[in-house]
């Protein structure tokens, strides 16, 4: 792990396109800025995690969960017809 030292307003650039700056430092709590393409996702540590968590319990779906979903679709697509 690479450990920098940044006081507020400074940053750090990542690769050459991904650039995080130091906002603002309040006790415990440090605030960061991070400017990043589009198609690149930022999320807080604890929010992936759990992005991942809910995407590994839908591999294990069972299939019979799926119908109400189906059902769903369907009807819509029926009214939409109408």
């Amino acid at each position: 792990m690479l450990i920098l030292a940044r006081k507020p307003g400074q940053s750090i650039m990542i690769g050459d396109n991904i650039k995080i700056t130091l906002l603002e430092v309040q006790g415990e709590q440090v605030r960061l800025g991070i400017d990043a393409p589009k198609e690149i996702t930022v999320h807080r540590l604890e929010i992936y995690e759990e992005i991942a968590r809910e995407n590994k319990a839908a591999l294990y779906t069972s299939p019979s969960k799926l119908d109400g979903i189906r059902e769903m679709v369907l009807s819509d697509e029926k009214k939409a017809e109408k």
